[in-house]
């Protein structure tokens, strides 16, 4: 590529950003010739969200609850609370004392807290939250509780926001007026901003006093649903412009063992219904145990739906297929017992799309959602492998399809990206047909870069493909010190080229992790960080929303001597098209230390007159958005006057966005 090669060498009298009408000299451009014929649709799903509950990301993130064990149902009941010996407020030693009662015959929630209070000094229970608790002056907080009060004797319950030295943010008195069990609500407004608060709860009157569902919720929250979602972190979300959304993971489904496996139907109905139970990450990495990760199901089945409508994306909910996590115990379901995880998978369908008369569709119907939530995909396992799990997919296949011939169903490709198990699922799903693998990649910087082209002789006659998760990683697999750097991000831009060029076969990605708290997570990257006050957009997720926002509905071709961009000298490149917006977005990825000088040679029909131009870049591969810098690495958008033979300038260690206008009829599609 001796053009190429001599760009590099060349000093431009361009900007960095500019769009000319006049080329420079020939041979230090590298000329790029677009032609309008679309090879493909677009599918609206091409990029996602993929949602897992790791990380902190659904309790102590997505879920706005700040209550940890609220119901005192983690395996130590008084986790995340503390009955502390000195307070300035109350004096606890010899004033009271707190136990949990474990009723086992109760199925969903088997504990209460039982309170003696011995006299009138304001005994007291703190509440440490998800790494303490996000409060923002002036806002209002949700105080809710169920308590059960015999004897009458104790009076109120004081419900204060404080900080770590005690001092108080907010404060609210409840007056417990029913001898039976009864909920109580109560709301607090708070005097400042605290990163790190705590809910303490102290008493006024002796005797003995149960409490259940101890609960806290911003009063701001997404859309303004009582005890709902975080508005900034699903604000972040909704900014991707998301064609789908696949939860609830990942790992989780699988569980360890199967009887830790995510159940669907266990995350429906009311909250206080719904059993906690142990996440499968809490003591999954030795480098970040994290002991107190449970599952309350706050965030269940009825709100993932709720988010993807709310997002304008297609659900993708995801089932266990009888087979435990296979890098932990592996247990599986025999066959001849397999029916009630395909009847979970059929009952599920039902939920989603069924009438109002239908038992699952009645029990949407009953949680507030009288329309169908028009499911179209489902999947059917998470990272299985090996003839095990062949030999249960064909079982779900054959129930499914028949009876709902319709619903997508997404297969798994196992964890690796290659090798024996790779080939051998992709080998046996597409002799039965099935209609989306879900392929993952973990990999360094370079296989990334490397692998622009994978999919371009991929078997066209076979199953579409799902590329569920990925992301670079700086350091290796699973290691604690992988970065967001701008350099994974550029080498992400540089691999999704090759996935949007290949659209006809490629129909949905989304990077993985999404999301992680700061001071509870196991996994790194992820694209969202967050901390109980704020979240932070890292240089992975500016490369994900650019993508997203810039889709468009047909792939046109963009080559260099009639071939693709796929890397020749560091330089990446897909384009598309757009019928309702009447726009060409050519998508370009300087992966070089040097500028490139790019003339653009444009068909007839391409508008004159502008072109809006986004770039990302850095001026150090190793730099990363923080929360005291989160703009380091955010996208520039600017117009630049524009003709059919254009010179751009793409600035090293880039990735540009170029949106032209087009006139309607020069979009064609390609017979």
């Amino acid at each position: 590529m001796k053009n190429i090669r001599a760009a590099l060498k060349t000093i431009s009298f361009f900007s960095v950003f500019s769009l000319c009408s006049t080329p420079s000299v020939a041979q230090e451009n590298i000329p790029l010739d677009v032609d309008l014929t679309a090879s493909a649709n677009i599918q609206p799903t091409m990029y996602g969200i993929f949602f897992e509950d790791i990380n902190f990301s659904a309790d102590g993130g997505l879920y706005a609850e700040l209550v940890k064990n609220r119901s005192f149902e983690f395996e130590q009941p008084m986790m995340g609370w503390s009955q502390p010996a000195t307070d300035p407020y109350a004096t606890n030693e010899n004033s009271g004392i707190a136990n949990t009662l474990h009723f086992a015959d109760n199925k969903t929630n088997k504990n209460v807290l039982r309170i003696n209070v011995f006299n009138d000094q304001h005994y007291s229970l703190v509440n440490e939250g998800f790494r303490g608790m996000g409060i923002h002056n002036g806002e209002g907080y949700l105080l809710s509780f169920y308590a059960n009060n015999p004897n009458r004797t104790i009076k109120n319950v004081v419900a204060q926001l404080i900080d770590a030295k005690g001092e108080i943010i907010a404060s609210t008195k409840v007056s417990l007026a029913h001898a039976d069990w009864h909920k109580y609500e109560s709301r607090l407004v708070a005097k400042r901003t605290e990163e790190k608060a705590s809910l303490r709860i102290s008493f006024e009157g002796t005797g003995t006093l149960d409490m259940d569902m101890v609960s806290l919720f911003p009063n701001n929250t997404w859309k303004g649903r009582e005890k709902g979602l975080r508005k900034d972190l699903v604000q972040l979300l909704a900014d991707l412009k998301p064609g789908f959304l696949r939860f609830p993971g990942g790992c989780i489904i699988e569980g360890r063992t199967l009887a830790q496996r995510y159940q669907w139907k266990n995350t429906l109905g009311q909250t206080d219904s719904r059993p906690t139970m142990v996440s499968r990450w809490n003591t999954e990495f030795k480098h970040k145990l994290t002991p107190d990760y449970f599952q309350s199901f706050g965030l269940g089945f009825y709100e993932y739906f709720q988010l993807a409508e709310d997002l304008g994306a297609e659900p993708i909910p995801v089932l266990s297929c009888g087979i435990a996590c296979q890098f932990n115990t592996g247990e599986l379901v025999p066959v001849s017992e397999l029916d009630p995880y395909i009847q979970d998978a059929l009952d599920l369908i039902e939920f989603a799309n069924g009438t109002a008369d239908s038992p699952w569709g009645k029990v949407r119907v009953e949680m507030g959602h009288p329309k169908p939530f028009n499911l179209k995909y489902i999947g059917i396992g998470n990272e299985q492998w090996g003839p095990q799990y062949i030999e249960r997919y064909k079982i779900f296949q054959t129930v499914l399809k028949k009876k709902y011939p319709d619903i997508i169903l997404v297969s798994g490709s196992g964890p690796f990206a290659e090798g024996q198990m790779f080939d051998y699922a992709h080998r046996e799903l597409k002799k039965l047909g099935a209609d989306i693998i879900d392929e993952h990649y973990y990999k360094d910087i370079a296989w990334f870069k490397n692998n622009a082209t994978r999919y371009d002789d991929y078997d066209r006659n076979g199953p579409k493909i799902f590329a569920g998760e990925y992301a670079a990683q700086s350091v290796a697999v699973v290691s604690p010190d992988n970065k967001n750097s701008w350099e994974t991000a550029l080498a992400e831009a540089a691999f999704m080229t090759g996935l949007e060029r290949n659209a006809d076969l490629v129909h949905m990605t989304s990077y993985a992790p999404l999301m992680a708290h700061t001071e509870a997570w196991q996994w790194s990257p992820n694209m969202i960080w967050f901390n109980n006050l704020q979240a932070l957009a890292t240089a992975n997720y500016q490369v994900q929303k650019l993508f997203s926002n810039n889709k468009g509905t047909e792939l046109v071709r963009i080559t260099h001597d009639g071939k693709p961009l796929t890397g020749q000298d560091g330089l990446y490149a897909s384009a598309v098209t757009d019928k309702q917006n009447k726009s060409l977005t050519l998508k370009l990825v300087n992966t070089n230390a040097q500028a490139l000088n790019i003339q653009l040679n444009m068909p007839a029909g391409v508008m004159k007159g502008k072109a809006t131009v986004t770039l990302l870049s850095a001026n150090n591969l190793q730099a990363e958005n923080s929360f005291a810098s989160p703009s380091v690495i955010t996208p520039i958008t600017h117009t630049e006057k524009f003709n059919n033979v254009a010179t751009y300038k793409a600035p090293p260690h880039s990735v540009s966005v170029i949106s032209i206008p087009v006139m309607q009829k020069n979009i064609s599609v390609k017979q």
